[in-house]
């Protein structure tokens, strides 16, 4: 059952313009997802995992998201606990209470969720619908080169050019 981010109560602005929001760096590293049934075994879903460098799939039953699945929740809940992953299905396991985030939220709202919340995907729904994910390390990327432009705005103004 997904559960919605709060919006923040208003937008921060940087010496560049407007706070960049999900849609924009959606925008840039694209919307797919990848994605695992409930019915999967957890053995398939690391591999999906390993072989698109992923750390998470979300996992859907048909075009309904109903949770996610990451490398930490087989650590936790299948490795130490001495099950097979062949013999452990994606259900047992899924986080089914998935925090998500809407493509107006801003990558601040998205770090703040993330740090408070102790996850590293955030899937991105409009309505029902699914739009993309994004994950702790999109969120640090683009936060690192805004604040790297504000540095060199600052640099070029104190320099005088």
């Amino acid at each position: 059952m997904p559960v919605k981010a709060s919006k923040a109560r208003h937008k921060r602005q940087t010496g560049c313009g407007a706070m960049r929001t999900v849609r924009q760096l959606l925008d840039a590293k694209g919307h797919g997802i990848f994605a695992v049934a409930p019915d999967a075994s957890v053995f398939e879903a690391i591999r999906l995992m390993e072989a698109h460098g992923v750390g998470a799939l979300l996992v859907m039953e048909g075009e309904k998201l109903v949770g996610i699945i990451s490398e930490r929740d087989y650590a936790r809940k299948v490795i130490l606990k001495g099950k097979t992953s062949k013999d452990t299905l994606v259900r047992d396991i899924m986080t089914r209470h998935v925090v998500y985030v809407s493509p107006d939220q801003t990558v601040e709202d998205c770090m703040a969720l993330m740090t408070g919340k102790r996850v590293r995907h955030l899937p991105v729904l409009t309505g029902a619908e699914v739009v993309g994910v994004i994950s702790i390390g999109d969120v640090v990327k683009i936060m690192i080169s805004e604040k790297d432009f504000i540095i060199s705005e600052m640099a070029k103004y104190i320099s005088g050019g």
